[in-house]
């Protein structure tokens, strides 16, 4: 019996106990209101209900009074082993052992659909991640943000989102400037300007603009020529960009040029909304945005007094066109020097007339730190002053470095032990995970080999205390990955992948799936090779979701 089958049980038993106490008072009510816990201790049994101390109000009962009445009545269910009442009205359910061991068989059968959902088909997401700025390789942290981003648009889409994965072309700006500069430099055998940009990757891109142009550079007027190493130099460097991305498994729907907003006049029509909504007022022969109503510290230049657009009125601009384009959730993922950047934009999305938290959502992610030796990995071959993603990934290799990136919250700093990372031991979590997934697949193949199949299933048979916590911890899964979704944290599906792992290698270590020597085949050991499966499965559908791979052999 899974979780939704038994509140839907629960459901259906408390409903003729609340219509004799006071008909009608649970009308309404739905399986969403009456979650399950898992208790922290299995010696409380499979499941813990509250629904007696949400629902006694309504139906004007004691709480636990009801409590002992929806036990009473659960007792009777077929599957349900024993229901108790503890403290002032929790209701702790034990499952048959047939009735928790039907669960392998449900997660075979579903194969890579069990953990999915259809609970967010109404939600359209934008998702912005990594949106580096083309002057150089991606650094460390906006790898971390390129794992993370691509774990969370699988995880929202496997609960039924729609996802665009974005990135935002930062083509517009002084940075840009100080980029074609540096190749100028670079060609003209010059030290890289003061506020320019260093490292071997310069001259290996000036080289190549002075492969890709087909005349005489050094004829050229100084404007013309920085602006040809602007133009091509960029869209070199965006190109390698995205191939560091591709090989990293990441892939964008919509690469948008933060250029086009302000060419094709978005940044204008942006402004005029507004001023329509009554948030514009000029000042000081400048345009200002009003976003002190809207909870900012302070009111928000657009237009400057020079006539020139100021950096934020291009947010406006582009969250204004996400929003035309029908997206009706813009996730937005940050670095943490934009921390103070959030209140502003908030701002701005309830000056459009949108909820700020639901309509745009902003993830701060913070640092990331390499250490090899015990000491900090400060240097690029390539870019000079900082870690880059080939980087990463030349050393620990792309399963590793993707997994080693998403197994920490976002928003708390995070250091990467590279010595960890290339270790085939199991302190290593992702060795550790993987290593799992593979000895399913060994167990699998022996069992062929012997003649155990999955022929015969009998969920009684599963009664050893290791297969009650594995059984239990599968049944999490769905629940795990719902509730990651909601709460945008990826990481919550690697700590419990490494928290099944540890079950199922305590489970290998008790039970048999292969009888020792002449031993008969039992039913219990056909049917301990579906929980063997099942544990496959969802060691695979978990690192799918964060873009790993699951090797069958090790």
């Amino acid at each position: 019996m899974d979780p939704a089958a038994l509140s839907t049980v629960l459901l259906d038993v408390i409903r003729p106990l609340a219509q004799a106490r006071r008909p009608g008072s649970v009308d309404g009510v739905t399986v969403a209101d009456l979650p399950l816990d898992r208790p922290k201790s299995r010696d409380h049994g499979d499941w813990a209900s509250n629904a007696a101390l949400k629902l006694a109000g309504r139906v004007g009962a004691n709480p636990r009074e009801l409590a002992a009445e929806i036990a009473a009545a659960l007792a009777d269910i077929a599957g349900i082993a024993s229901v108790e009442v503890a403290g002032p009205g929790f209701i702790n359910i034990r499952l048959d052992a047939a009735a928790a061991g039907m669960l392998a068989k449900t997660i075979v059968d579903a194969g890579d659909r069990y953990g999915t959902a259809d609970t967010r088909t109404d939600e359209v997401v934008n998702l912005e991640f990594v949106s580096a700025n083309p002057t150089g390789p991606i650094h460390i942290g906006g790898t971390r943000w390129a794992a993370v981003g691509d774990a969370l648009a699988r995880i929202l889409q496997s609960q039924g989102a729609q996802v665009t994965r974005e990135y935002y072309f930062n083509d517009h700006g002084a940075q840009i400037d100080r980029f074609a500069r540096s190749l100028v430099a670079a060609h003209d055998g010059l030290p890289a300007p003061e506020d320019g940009y260093g490292g071997a990757y310069i001259a290996d891109i000036a080289r190549r603009v002075e492969l890709a142009y087909p005349g005489d550079l050094d004829a050229l007027e100084p404007a013309a020529k920085q602006e040809v190493f602007r133009e091509v130099g960029v869209g070199l460097m965006f190109g390698e960009i995205k191939q560091s991305l591709r090989e990293f498994g990441v892939e964008f729907d919509v690469y948008f040029h933060e250029n086009n907003l302000h060419a094709s006049g978005a940044v204008d029509r942006a402004i005029a909304r507004l001023r329509e909504l009554g948030h514009i007022f000029e000042a000081d022969g400048a345009t200002w945005l009003r976003s002190t109503e809207f909870g900012d510290d302070k009111d928000r230049v657009l237009i400057k007094s020079d006539g020139d657009a100021a950096y934020f009125s291009g947010d406006l601009a582009y969250y204004l066109d996400k929003r035309e384009r029908g997206f009706n959730r813009c996730i937005i993922m940050l670095g943490a020097d934009h921390h103070g950047y959030v209140r502003r934009m908030m701002a701005m999305c309830a000056a459009f007339g949108d909820e700020p938290g639901l309509n745009l959502q902003i993830l701060i992610g913070q640092l990331v730190n390499l250490v090899k030796d015990g000491q900090p990995v400060r240097m690029s071959k390539r870019a000079g002053t900082v870690v880059t993603l080939e980087d990463l990934v030349e050393v620990v290799g792309k399963d590793a470095a993707r997994y080693a990136l998403t197994r920490s919250s976002a928003d708390s700093n995070l250091d990467i032990d590279i010595d960890l990372l290339q270790r085939r031991t199991n302190d290593n979590p992702v060795f550790y995970v993987q290593y799992a997934h593979a000895r399913t697949h060994n167990v699998a193949r022996h069992a062929a080999d012997t003649g155990v199949d999955r022929s015969v299933f009998d969920p009684a048979t599963l009664t050893h205390d290791t297969e009650a916590l594995l059984l239990g911890a599968l049944q999490e899964f769905p629940r795990v990955v719902a509730f990651a979704a909601e709460v945008r944290e990826p990481h919550r599906i690697a700590r419990y992948l490494e928290e099944l792992a540890g079950l199922y290698h305590r489970w290998y270590d008790n039970c048999r799936v292969i009888p020792l020597g002449d031993d008969a085949i039992e039913p219990v050991h056909h049917t301990r090779l579906w929980l063997n499966d099942a544990t496959g499965q969802v060691l695979r559908n978990g690192l799918a979701l964060l873009g790993v791979s699951a090797p069958e052999r090790m």
